[in-house]
């Protein structure tokens, strides 16, 4: 029997209109500290976004969720916050921000294959 794993993970959401609060679910975060994981998956669905704001800057989206994909990998061209440690990295993503990219709180679960688990939460939560 494998070990569980004690994780967190938040959901991350567009906002095209920050005023009128409306979002769609692109991607999630998954983070163990015990496990040394962390990892962002994402879909942008560009006509979903344009039905909620016909001039919001689809193609900045990406870039952006590159940007968070580079910082949680710990990548080189990360930037300084992608050198930072993963649960500090965890925890810049998940900061609270009033932009057009938000993430939830963070839930916490138990897992036994991490991998799994977060493609479960991908399908349920985004796609």
């Amino acid at each position: 029997m494998q070990d569980s794993h004690l994780y967190e993970y938040a959901v991350i959401r567009v906002v095209p209109r920050v005023e009128r609060e409306e979002f769609l679910n692109i991607g999630i975060i998954l983070f163990c500290k015990k496990a040394k994981f962390i990892k962002v998956l994402h879909y942008i669905n560009d006509a979903k976004i344009e039905a909620l704001s016909n001039d919001f800057d689809i193609e900045q989206l990406h870039c952006n969720i590159t940007a968070l994909e580079k910082i949680a990998n710990g990548v080189k061209d990360g930037g300084p916050i992608g050198e930072m440690d993963i649960p500090e990295r965890f925890r810049w993503l998940t900061a609270i921000r009033s932009s057009a990219i938000q993430t939830s709180r963070p839930h916490p679960g138990l897992s036994e294959d991490l991998e799994k688990t977060i493609q479960r939460l991908f399908s349920e939560l985004v796609l």
